[in-house]
């Protein structure tokens, strides 16, 4: 490994090859701004690199004071490091904060640490802390802070912590590695990766990467709410609601700048959106959390116009290799031949999206490498089957009670049944479903953008993460995946994609018929609450005019 320091207005040189491969057409802007500012180039130096400058302020700066009331479903709470779900984390970003975040342009920007670089090859990241900023027990945030919340992630030991694999140049035998972070001082710590990462940054802008107290144990961060953030938990009642207000006792360190609002209100209104549009014309809900299929214009139509956010969002409709007879390859290509994705577009997300190639990896992703689309043959399909002695079995395709959900996997059902193969469908209440939803046989599960492609594949389809619903292993994958993990050129880099988004695809992994834009509605008095494209509900700077 090398380390070169250099002066604090010099740019990582990988950056000046990113801005290269985005006027050349290689990197869209959004994939530029992730990975040049993932190297510490801030937002503003990122936009000059191509010529532009960066966006414009907010137009129009909120009134201090008010509530809002936002629909969304509310969640058990449990250790941040084990969040599943975007809503568990929106609950208490108001107190738990980010060492950095990730913004609808694309780009990473600073929260809890300043500003951060990395060396040449990626290998020592330097972070630099915040200063002034205080927990609101009184306590000082230092770089030990940024090094404890690191070594919990890094610990695989705690069931369903999937920073663990996000962390994985840090950490060894499922733990930190000794020497793996440098405390240089109280605002300023090194990492010291095994390997090259560029998404070392990224993953700590992923919603389970909250940033706890010391003196938190792993238990409900509503019932011990310290953090670093403007506001504190009132009330959180899974399936009814919860209530966030502004900590009168703390003062946050982006004072002035956020925090408009007094009290966020969060209503549990179920999975049916007929009901979110009955609270929405009874003036009890101010936005909703994401808006789906006819109810997009519904909603505009009573006076809560929407906001869009392009995404690599998607439905996983995913076979468990570990359960007979989907540990046999031939099956689940067989069932993915069947499947022709632009008809589940169409019918299950009222076209609302791009088509997807069943490998998890979006155009949008800088690593996306083009591939043929894949084979449509149902004859085929049923002739496999067939000839692997399942003519007469019933499969069995279980999804949620979502709406656009159902509907995408009764789409996928009814493709197969043409097909001549047996299948049923069964849907199941939330409630229901996710007590299980790692060890269904075939099932669907709706995933989150992430703003890189290997961080999809890390956290999905590594050998034993915790997230791995499919069951995947493959040494071949893991391997090439540590290799693109590494590799900063795009096109030396789509060399090693095609091979894992072929391994993906020859396995018949799973059949990913889409991939989904994002929808919110808000009322028009509602400012900063645009829809983000990783579901992110940032109240801290939403207010009201």
């Amino acid at each position: 490994m090398t380390q070169k320091n250099r002066k604090a207005t010099e740019l990582h040189k990988a950056a000046h090859l990113y801005a290269r491969e985005c006027r050349n057409g290689k990197l869209s802007r959004r994939e530029f701004l992730t990975r040049a500012t993932a190297l510490g180039v801030a937002a503003p130096a990122a936009y000059g690199l191509l010529g532009l400058t960066g966006p414009a302020a907010r137009a129009q700066t909120p009134q201090m004071g008010g509530t809002l009331r936002m629909q969304m479903d509310i969640k058990a709470q449990r250790d941040p490091r084990t969040w599943d779900w975007s809503e568990l984390a929106n609950v208490c970003r108001g107190w738990l904060e980010y060492m950095v975040s990730y913004e609808r342009d694309g780009s990473i920007q600073p929260v809890l640490l300043e500003s951060w670089e990395a060396n040449e090859d990626a290998t020592i990241f330097t972070l630099n802390v915040r200063p002034g900023v205080t927990w609101n027990n009184g306590d000082t945030f230092t770089a030990s802070d940024v090094a404890h919340n690191i070594e919990r992630w890094c610990d695989a030991s705690v069931e369903g912590n999937s920073m663990a694999g996000r962390m994985s140049a840090l950490s060894e035998d499922g733990k930190l590695r000794e020497g793996a972070i440098e405390i240089v001082d109280d605002l300023t710590l090194r990492l010291h990766l095994s390997s090259p990462d560029i998404a070392i940054i990224v993953n700590m802008a992923d919603y389970p990467a909250a940033v706890v107290h010391p003196s938190f144990t792993g238990d409900d961060p509503v019932g011990n709410p310290i953090g670093t953030g403007p506001y504190r938990p009132v009330s959180h009642e899974p399936g009814i609601g919860a209530v966030i207000e502004r900590n009168p006792d703390h003062t946050w360190w982006n004072e002035g700048n956020g925090a408009w609002l007094d009290r966020i209100e969060f209503l549990d209104l179920g999975t049916d959106p007929s009901a979110w549009m009955a609270a929405a014309e009874s003036g009890e809900i101010d936005l909703t959390y994401q808006t789906t299929g006819d109810f997009i214009d519904l909603f505009e139509m009573v006076g809560l116009p929407s906001s869009e956010a392009i995404t690599a969002s998607t439905l996983a409709v995913r076979f468990n290799q570990m359960q007979a007879p989907y540990d046999n390859v031939n099956v689940r290509r067989a069932l993915q031949m069947a499947v022709d994705n632009a008809i589940v577009l169409e019918l299950g997300y009222n076209d609302l999206g791009t088509v997807a190639e069943n490998h998890h990896v979006c155009p949008i992703h800088p690593e996306y490498a083009e591939m043929d689309p894949p084979e449509l043959d149902p004859a085929q399909a049923r002739a496999m089957i067939e000839a692997e002695g399942l003519a007469d079995h019933e499969f069995e395709l279980i999804s949620i009670d979502d709406n656009w959900q159902a509907a995408t996997c009764d789409s996928v059902a009814a493709q197969i049944r043409a097909a001549g193969i047996n299948i049923r469908r069964t849907i199941l209440p939330g409630a229901t479903f996710w007590n299980d939803w790692l060890n269904y046989p075939f099932s669907s599960t709706e995933w989150n953008m992430r703003p890189l492609g290997v961080q999809v594949l890390n956290l999905a389809y590594r050998s034993g993460v915790a997230w791995n619903e499919a069951g995947f292993a493959n040494a071949e994958f893991d391997t090439l995946l540590d290799e693109a993990n590494g590799i900063a050129d795009a096109d030396e880099r789509r060399v090693v994609m095609l091979k894992i988004q072929q391994i993906m695809r020859d396995e018949g992994v799973l059949i990913q018929p889409y991939w989904r834009s994002l929808y919110r509605n808000a009322r028009p008095n509602v400012l900063g609450a645009e829809m983000h494209p990783t579901f992110e509900v940032r109240y801290q700077h939403y207010g009201l005019s």
